[in-house]
């Protein structure tokens, strides 16, 4: 089942039998056949063709909800297999919140290795405050969050500002006005975060704040995935700033649309770290100063 569902979401995530064929190398008639086999294994229809582009049923939706689970506990194990095959290779440990993790972390690990090309970084992953205990507990060295902490057990680093931006299909318009507002979010058909994060937390404060019902279609704990569907959906999204690259943007078809609301969702991403307890350990706080450093230059350079 893993197999199939992995040729799914390759699917669903190309919008395209042909683009998918060349990713898996496969035939594109071999793939044809394979996803015949599997909606007679489940007994549903999961595609529906408009034009040249696929598009997900319902049940098509939950079985690539389905699919991502078993890809992400998939990784999850090849990790944990990794990690027992190291043997005792020291590591510094990163905390994440879920919406960092894919924004901050990719960026922040580049850098850290940059400045110690020997470390092996290691990255657990939790709600906002979960990260904060973690790293008072010192069972993490660093942490990454979408918060400013005050914690005086804790430092913390703030690295950059961020807020959300409403993301479209190329060529679909919320309105016929040449400048949206935030009403043109309601009843728009959207792909939202996962419950349970601050990012989601204050997509519905929006929401409520507006008084807005928009029409959520599914509900997905990964931007790249939440990216990929939003074509094959005909549906709108909102994201942080931060990881909408000019790329991803292109390679998705997709439109950012500025709405002056919701550059008030302002929130500031940080690093924490315990306070130093005197005993020997590596500098963690002066690679926080140089990570700040480094996001500063970055900012006065865009």
């Amino acid at each position: 089942m893993l197999e199939e569902m992995h040729v799914f979401a390759t699917v669903v995530e190309q919008s395209s039998l042909n683009r998918a064929s060349t990713m898996l190398n496969l035939s594109q008639p071999a793939l044809s056949r394979r996803m015949v086999k599997l909606e007679n294994e489940l007994g549903v229809e999961l595609f529906r063709r408009v034009g040249k582009r696929l598009e997900l049923t319902k049940i098509g939706q939950l079985t690539y909800a389905y699919a991502l689970e078993l890809r992400s506990m998939h990784l999850r194990y090849l990790q944990s297999v990794a990690e027992f095959q190291s043997g005792d290779r020291i590591t510094l440990t990163v905390g994440a919140s879920l919406t960092t993790l894919q924004t901050t972390l990719p960026d922040l690990i580049q850098i850290m290795t940059e400045i110690k090309p020997e470390l092996d970084i290691k990255a657990v992953t939790g709600k906002t405050h979960e990260i904060v205990s973690l790293v008072r507990e010192r069972k993490v060295d660093i942490g990454v969050v979408a918060s400013q902490i005050n914690d005086p057990a804790l430092r913390s680093v703030a690295l950059f500002d961020d807020h959300l931006q409403l993301v479209l299909p190329r060529n679909q318009f919320v309105s016929e006005k040449a400048l949206p507002t935030i009403e043109d979010l309601n009843s728009l058909p959207m792909i939202l975060f996962s419950k349970g994060t601050w990012y989601r937390i204050m997509t519905d404060e929006l929401f409520n704040q507006y008084h807005l019902a928009p029409d959520v279609r599914m509900e997905i704990d990964s931007f790249e995935a939440i990216l990929r569907l939003l074509q094959t959906c005909r549906a709108a999204t909102l994201l942080p700033k931060s990881y909408l690259r000019q790329q991803l943007v292109e390679d998705n078809e997709l439109s950012v649309i500025p709405i002056r609301e919701l550059e008030q969702t302002k929130r500031t991403t940080s690093l924490i770290a315990a306070h130093p307890s005197g005993t020997s350990g590596p500098p963690i706080h002066a690679w926080l100063d140089e990570i700040a450093a480094y996001y500063a230059r970055m900012q006065h350079h865009s």
